[in-house]
């Protein structure tokens, strides 16, 4: 086969641009590269990543599309028949978009992975202004997509039910095909040293995390209070203790910026230190640190199409309370984190405390998780993954 990948989510790791899609895209192909000698594989690039070489090999072809920088210049649907027929240059026998959409103009055989429909599920979380610059795409793109693709891949079980409830693909189209993690321990590959890290965002010794975009359906508000509430408590557990939010900035966080403000300044009227902390979106070096040496992960997200974070977590031994709703019961269960409903912030306190309270149960959920975590890598995923591109051309 001449399987072509779209590979302009990858932007540039190097420069800590690793995350969400990119971060799929590109253990995604460097597994495939590595387990597949057979097929040749033609790697679509635009003109922001640098480090084409780490993609050699025979069976590999780069292609840079020639015109992406003046992508902000074009009108939509005249940038989506230009990268169609780029790609219908190529004469592949399937194509892989690994980023929800295939070109609208591209009508050859193709395979399209789908991550988050969360924008149809809860439009509410998207800020107006949002859902006008992306209505094409929720509108036309997707939908095109989901009904032209041969096959599509979901990153969990929960993304097929929304796909065949949403848009009523049938279900032997659908294949779900989990992300992977690539650490399984307290030390990584490239992981920065942490006295850096802590010099670096003024970190103490002890910290709760949460790691993702700051937007609503995250519910950091919530968590907020609830470690404000705790702080303030009598010989709090939590009296020496950070919350410590890293993740960019998404939309509508206004709320969490305000909440983060005045739980602050309550804790300094009480005398304590103000001990809420946003650092701001972090490298992946940087991310793999604050990951280990936190005391718990705290995600108490309404919903999500698959969760990294909670799983790379696990895979370090960092004890987890996560929200019980969404792809996230897919990756963890009772016996490896401490469920909660996002939405009873009297479930979120009480976990939080029950976790600092028992050393057991935080060394328990550690070795659990771990052992969960190890369910997940990017060798079956790409293993998968090629079994759909077979069946795609069946």
């Amino acid at each position: 086969m001449r399987i072509g990948i779209d590979c302009r989510t990858i932007l540039n790791p190097d420069g800590g641009e690793l995350a969400g899609v990119g971060h799929y895209t590109y253990y995604l192909v460097k597994y495939l590269l590595s387990l597949d000698k057979d097929n040749e594989y033609v790697l679509f690039f635009d003109h922001r990543f640098k480090d084409l070489g780490q993609f050699s090999g025979k069976n590999v072809k780069i292609r840079t599309f020639p015109f992406y920088q003046y992508k902000q210049y074009l009108p939509i649907a005249y940038s989506q028949m230009l990268v169609s027929a780029f790609l219908a240059k190529e004469r592949l026998d399937l194509f892989h978009s690994p980023a929800n959409i295939v070109p609208f103009f591209y009508l050859f055989p193709s395979v399209a992975t789908i991550h988050d429909l969360t924008i149809y599920r809860y439009p509410e979380f998207f800020p107006s202004g949002n859902l006008t610059s992306l209505a094409f795409a929720t509108k036309v793109l997707i939908p095109s997509t989901l009904s032209r693709a041969k096959k599509i891949i979901a990153v969990s079980q929960n993304t097929k039910d929304d796909i065949i409830d949403l848009f009523g693909v049938p279900e032997d189209r659908i294949e779900v095909v989990y992300e992977g993690v690539i650490c399984h321990g307290r030390s990584c590959p490239n992981q920065s040293d942490f006295k850096t890290v802590q010099e670096k965002f003024g970190i103490g010794k002890k910290y709760l995390l949460f790691l993702g975009t700051i937007e609503p359906r995250k519910n950091l508000a919530s968590l907020i209070r609830v470690f404000k509430n705790l702080k303030l408590l009598k010989d709090s557990l939590l009296a020496d203790y950070q919350l410590i939010i890293a993740g960019g900035k998404g939309w509508k966080n206004d709320e969490f910026f305000e909440e983060m403000k005045k739980a602050n300044d309550i804790l300094m009227a009480k005398g304590q230190e103000p001990s809420i902390k946003y650092v701001g979106y972090v490298n992946h070096a940087d991310k793999l640190s604050l990951i280990a040496n936190a005391q718990i992960f705290v995600f108490p997200s309404f919903y999500e199409g698959f969760s990294l974070p909670v799983l790379e977590a696990m895979s370090m031994g960092t004890p987890v309370i996560a929200a019980s709703n969404s792809s996230l019961v897919e990756i963890v269960d009772e016996h490896c984190s401490v469920l909660i409903d996002p939405a009873s912030e009297q479930e979120m306190q009480e976990a939080i405390f029950q976790l600092l309270a028992d050393n057991g149960l935080r060394e328990e959920l550690a070795i659990n998780g771990q052992r969960r975590a190890q369910d997940f890598t990017w060798e079956e995923c790409a293993k998968k993954t090629l079994t759909v591109y077979e069946s795609a051309l069946k």
